[in-house]
């Protein structure tokens, strides 16, 4: 059955039962709102009217940043508003490519067109600055929801969603905005917030100085160019520990192990140790992006170093895998490896700063409307354990936590490095037919009002055996070894 088809179902009075017992509605008023809310997203509407962009303006500038608007020929009621990912604010490693300030409505040509094909809206907006501007991104998407309300027509849904720090920026604003989300879909997104992220990049940097790269600076960049220098530097510090096997392969080993960082990406499938090594290589470097330019840019922002690790347990995040693999590289190595990085100056955050960086997005957990995560089983850079983080912030609000539905891409076992993984293992690299499944399940899941079961994520993801539910990303690093 096509999603059109599955539209044209009668509403669910399960899913409006429920909408009615959820614990913030409170009164015949509440429970009124909620009726009519319910009956709103239900709708099943297929020909919604609206104002084509031959009368609306459907590109231009709006908040300083540039967005964009497509339109299908028929509209099925739905808005969907798509989130893009970090964008550096200069120029970065590894290809300083020029600086985008595009807007890209929906993660694609391919993905657009076949939403435009099944009568979705689609609205996107690039953010006032580039960088880490999670707080200029809400009110982009602010500004473009109330334009498309009163310039294009009433939706009956409006679904979020985006990737990476478009993950973050998507949960931040369906908690903001309960009352015109009415679903959200963040894509490896980084749903532990900006501070947990970037306290697991200072401790990769801080690794990465202690063993193998004693000139890495660590904060306080005096600008871009620095920051960039540094990473380049430790680019060169890593390549030539890679090469060395007694001395310097551990050292790498130990750095992965102090992030969880993982044994696959989507250049190296993992399958030997050297493919390993070179996997977690590579996982580390993207991280030391976060420490370095990344860093620069986001302390420009917030006044200073946001970052500590003043009380790191490096030594209880070492498991006995890990601690086995570096022993039979090297021998009696993992012991002087922990007690270095024991030993070694560690960091403070500037109080200011910190509580600054929190304001630029920490999702709470306290999910108001169906939410629908995606997220590959190794990424190098948003680490899978956001994940596990912000389930524990929703199971701990006691609200509605049954509006979380927690998908997972598995990488094959083997890949070359020349086609590289097409799934599963990588930053965000899913397929344009998992993406599409991930709008399908949530709308479904807004339409009917029942939270999806197995068949009915089967049925969003038909023959895609590599997506999830059952994987499990264990817990924050920093939380000990898993």
């Amino acid at each position: 059955m096509n999603s059109t088809a599955k539209r044209r179902r009668a509403l669910s009075l399960l899913g409006i039962a429920g909408l009615l017992a959820a614990p913030a509605l409170a009164g015949c008023g509440g429970q009124d709102a909620a009726l009519a809310t319910a009956e709103q997203e239900q709708s099943t509407r297929t020909d919604v009217p609206f104002n084509g962009c031959d009368t609306v303006k459907c590109t231009g500038q709006m908040t300083g940043a540039a967005y964009e608007i497509q339109l299908p020929k028929k509209w099925n009621g739905t808005l969907l508003i798509y989130n893009h990912g970090y964008r550096p604010a200069e120029p970065a490693p590894p290809d300083f490519a020029p600086v985008d300030h595009s807007a890209v409505p929906a993660g694609g040509a391919e993905v657009a067109a076949k939403l435009l094909d099944e009568g979705y809206a689609l609205a996107a907006s690039a953010f006032k600055t580039n960088g880490w501007d999670v707080l200029d991104a809400i009110a982009a998407d602010e500004a473009l929801h109330t334009f498309f309300v009163d310039e294009v027509g009433k939706p009956d849904r409006v679904y979020v969603w985006g990737d990476s720090l478009g993950g973050l920026i998507t949960e931040t604003l369906a908690e903001k905005h309960p009352e015109w989300v009415s679903g959200a879909a963040p894509l490896c997104g980084v749903l532990g917030g900006t501070n947990l992220n970037l306290d697991i990049a200072l401790d990769v940097a801080y690794a990465v100085k202690t063993l193998i790269d004693p000139e890495l600076k660590l904060t306080g960049f005096t600008s871009n160019d620095e920051a960039n220098a540094n990473w380049e530097g430790a680019y060169k510090a890593i390549t030539a520990a890679g090469a060395d096997v007694t001395n310097g392969v551990p050292k790498i080993l130990m750095v992965a192990a102090m992030a969880d960082a993982p044994a696959q990406t989507k250049t190296y499938d993992g399958s030997t140790i050297e493919s390993g090594v070179r996997a977690r290589a590579e996982s580390i470097l993207t991280a030391l992006g976060y420490g370095t330019f990344g860093r620069y840019e986001i302390e420009q922002r917030v006044g200073g170093n946001p970052s500590t690790n003043v009380e790191a347990d490096y030594s209880a995040r070492l498991s006995e895998s890990e601690r086995s693999l570096i022993e039979t590289v090297s021998p009696g190595s993992s012991d002087k490896l922990l007690t270095l990085l024991k030993d070694g100056t560690r960091v403070e955050a500037d109080p200011a700063a910190r509580a600054q960086a929190d304001k630029l997005g920490n999702p709470t957990g306290n999910i108001k409307d169906p939410t629908v995560t995606m997220h590959t089983a190794a990424d190098p850079l948003v680490l899978v354990q956001n994940e596990t983080v912000f389930a524990s912030r929703v199971n701990a609000s006691k609200t509605r936590t049954g509006d979380l539905v927690q998908l997972y891409t598995m990488p094959p076992t083997t890949y070359s490095t020349e086609t590289g993984a097409p799934y599963g293992a990588g930053h965000c690299n899913f397929t344009n037919e998992q993406r599409l499944g991930v709008i399908e399940l949530l709308d479904d899941w807004v339409h009917d009002g029942v939270v999806p079961g197995a068949s009915s994520i089967e049925a969003a993801f038909p023959g895609d055996t590599s997506v999830s539910t059952a994987f499990n990303p264990g817990p924050w690093p920093a939380e000990g070894a898993s």
